[in-house]
């Protein structure tokens, strides 16, 4: 997603506008014959629904609005609320519904405007539609149509990232996407002044004009410090991974850190003057500060081996086992999470558990510990391993692709370029 600027008077534009038109009269002309005696369905859907001889009311969901208060604005009787309620319960439980959610009345077009479906969205694309056509009520649950754009953005930070994908009108939730791809290259809490970016990506769309989501980021290169790291996504053993120009993986076997935000209070040291004893002692892991209740990431993949508690210590702990070298340890939790027992598997960026300030703790902390080969090691300074890399067999393909999305990325800074002025603007994207 990202702004063009278009030079007047040049006579180059006009014929490539005008080739692009006359290639696609020609494509068009060639489909109509092929199809000439297909049949073309020219009825309006919504939900689903074909409503050419129907009338469609959208509402939204308001503060202190109720199901049953919902329906019983719409007329229905105190019986028929309770049906419409059982039949949709197991879909749409009432106690869902949230402000600002949309829904819909699905009517016929005579006097009596007689209800033929009811249709509550669950978010952008889900919804629900409760049918009144037969005797018995009935309800079925569907989602939206999605369609997928490639956009391409590109800028230079001069605050933050933030602000820069803010001012190219794109995504902010690209920031969060960059940062988890190039977690291991680049420590985002250091993005200087000049660094930049190129990013193209494809974006969700329903009905081709309401932003979903981002689906997926098709390539990337980030300049930071002045070396470029580059992220070219490619899949082996059907996990889509990203891969530098090397075929590389980005992703190491650790995230960098077990937590999305916090503040480091304590290092690795073996003399700590400890704020409750009173007296120096080692402090074999890092103590990042953070609001009770922020989660806790497991760092990597690998197995529960401890989940305890101990109250003159570590409080709510877990101790989790990556391989025959690495286990980490995460100290003080408010609560573990959902379904994290001893034995029980995790993968990397898993939440495990949440910041608190239980055992020997003077405020809300992670204290967050690292042994290789059964020793201490300092979390901000160890080497993790990579993840394989791209393997030999499937070198030629990954060349490939490097050099398909290479391409794709330079074509999109070239095109920026060449229609970039100071007045004009229209914004370019390519159907997926």
């Amino acid at each position: 997603m990202f702004q063009f600027k278009i030079k007047k008077n040049t006579r180059f534009i006009i014929l490539l506008f005008s080739i692009l038109i006359i290639s696609s009269c020609s494509i068009r002309q060639e489909k109509n014959v092929e199809s000439e005696d297909e049949f073309i369905d020219t009825s309006e859907y919504k939900y689903g629904i074909c409503v050419d001889s129907l009338n469609v009311s959208n509402y939204q969901i308001e503060r202190g609005d109720l199901l049953s208060t919902i329906l019983s604005d719409l007329g229905f009787t105190p019986a028929k609320i309770e049906e419409v309620s059982n039949v949709m319960e197991p879909l749409y439980s009432a106690s869902k519904l949230q402000i600002g959610n949309n829904y819909a009345t699905i009517t016929t077009k005579d006097s009596t405007r007689a209800i033929k479906y009811l249709v509550f969205e669950k978010n952008k694309t889900d919804y629900v539609v409760i049918d009144f056509c037969n005797d018995s009520i009935s309800a079925f649950e569907s989602t939206k149509p999605i369609t997928h754009r490639r956009e391409y953005v590109e800028g230079t930070i001069t605050s933050s990232l933030w602000n820069t994908l803010i001012d190219a009108e794109a995504p902010v939730i690209l920031a969060l996407k960059l940062s988890d791809i190039f977690a291991w290259q680049i420590d985002f809490f250091d993005v200087k002044e000049g660094d930049s970016f190129r990013l193209m990506y494809d974006a969700a769309y329903i009905d081709d004009t309401t932003y979903v989501d981002i689906a997926s980021i098709e390539g990337a290169i980030f300049t930071h410090q002045g070396k470029k790291f580059r992220a070219i996504p490619f899949e082996q053993d059907s996990i889509r991974e990203y891969f530098d120009e090397e075929g590389n993986s980005l992703r190491k076997a650790f995230l960098k850190s077990p937590l999305d935000y916090y503040r480091i209070t304590s290092r690795f040291t073996n003399a700590r003057f400890h704020p409750i004893l009173k007296r120096y002692r080692a402090h074999h892991g890092v103590d990042y500060a953070a609001p009770t209740g922020t989660p806790v990431k497991s760092i990597g993949d690998g197995v529960v081996v401890e989940k305890a508690y101990q109250a003159n210590g570590a409080g709510n702990y877990l101790k989790i086992k990556h391989n025959a070298v690495y286990t980490t340890t995460y100290m003080h939790l408010s609560k573990f999470a959902k379904g994290i027992e001893k034995g029980r598997r995790v993968t990397q960026g898993e939440v495990i558990g949440y910041v608190g300030s239980t055992g020997l703790s003077t405020g809300p902390h992670l204290d967050f510990r690292v042994h290789k080969n059964n020793q201490p090691i300092n979390p901000l300074t160890m080497e993790a391993p990579p993840s394989l890399p791209v393997k030999p067999e499937l070198r030629d393909s990954f060349i490939l692709v490097f050099e398909r999305v290479t391409a794709e990325l330079d074509s999109l800074k070239y095109i920026r370029q060449f229609y970039v002025s100071e007045t004009d603007s229209v914004r370019i994207t390519q159907g997926v």
